[in-house]
């Protein structure tokens, strides 16, 4: 049995359709309009004991209503949902004891105390004994350099000091579940590449669950297999975005820098290999674009090394951003 199923989960909104202008508000008074929105719409899915799920999707497409859902602050419209066995918005008590949550724009540290003192707080909430806090925070500093921040008042730390400890809090009593809603926004690249390394970590050694809902697809593609993508509280992705760009985003390019000038027909008569675009990127340098299905990089490159005269060949691979884009316009995939 999955750690987390959704089944045909829905959440509405009833809201008011506000008219502009004076005579507008003075019509509302005595007449309102309402009309219902979906945020989510009849989704399915599971996520697997010790999974690294990815939900990703643009504002408003319905990835913060499933995770306050899941979570307990929200409850639905309609389906079924089950976190570790348990209903989050029934049992929402017991359910809060079983998960860690990181918001990367919100603290659940107290703003005014130290941070070992914000700890011992959350120690004695969760019912962690000392020998295991103690064990926790050793690991957490040896993984995320917490230990000459735990005397600081949190009100000092830096945007990037704020959500290592904010990590480490959610993962203090050891939880099976951790939902993380943009971890990693707003940091710089040594600090992203410390708390990347560290869920991995955490991930691998706890076996810890978890949900990232983030809009920085780099965090998506180094932690997670599998990922959902939610577009108009529908989800319209699951799968391994890998595979999905080696499917949907055929076209490679292989860029090479030429001693002599870039002559365009002369090097197409020189190769002599079809269904080849060629672009010219300065008077030293042109990008050749192909389809993977149709024609190997090592092909290409070869006639490259035998005709040319090049003094630097790349090879571009597409992104994981213009993939999830793709997959955008298909609606489906």
């Amino acid at each position: 049995m999955a750690l987390i199923e959704v089944q045909n989960l829905t959440k509405s909104y009833k809201t008011f359709k506000r008219k502009e202008g004076l005579k507008g508000a003075f019509i509302n008074l005595f007449r309102r309009e309402y009309e219902f929105v979906q945020a989510v719409d009849n989704i399915n899915f599971h996520v697997e004991q010790g999974e690294i799920l990815g939900y990703i999707g643009p504002n408003g497409a319905g990835k913060s209503t499933t995770i306050k859902i899941l979570t307990g602050i929200l409850t639905p419209t309609d389906g079924k949902v089950t976190v570790n066995g348990l209903v989050p918005y029934k049992q929402r008590q017991q359910h809060v004891k079983n998960i860690g949550v990181v918001f990367g724009q919100r603290t659940q540290l107290w703003w005014d105390i130290a941070v070992i003192e914000a700890f011992t707080l959350l120690r004695d909430i969760y019912e962690v004994s000392k020998t295991d806090f103690q064990e926790q925070l050793k690991k957490f500093d040896e993984v995320l350099g917490i230990g000459p921040l735990l005397h600081i008042p949190v009100r000092k730390l830096s945007l990037g000091q704020r959500v290592r400890c904010d990590i480490a809090a959610s993962l203090l009593h050891n939880p099976p579940v951790v939902f993380l809603d943009e971890p990693t926004i707003g940091l710089d690249v040594a600090v992203k590449s410390n708390i990347r390394e560290f869920i991995k970590e955490m991930n691998a050694s706890l076996g810890t669950t978890m949900i990232l809902t983030t809009h920085d697809l780099s965090d998506i593609e180094y932690l997670c297999q599998r990922s959902l993508i939610i577009d108009q509280g529908k989800i319209i992705f699951d799968g391994d975005l890998q595979k999905a760009k080696d499917e949907l985003a055929r076209e490679r390019k292989i860029q090479v820098d030429l001693y002599e000038r870039v002559d365009i027909d002369g090097i197409r008569e020189q190769l002599k290999i079809a269904k080849l675009e060629f672009t010219r990127r300065n008077d030293y340098s042109l990008t050749i674009s192909f389809d993977k299905d149709e024609i190997s990089a090592i092909d290409i490159i070869q006639k490259i090394l035998d005709h040319l005269h090049p003094r630097d060949i790349k090879i571009e691979e597409p992104t994981i951003e213009t993939v999830v884009k793709e997959i955008y316009q298909k609606k489906s995939f």
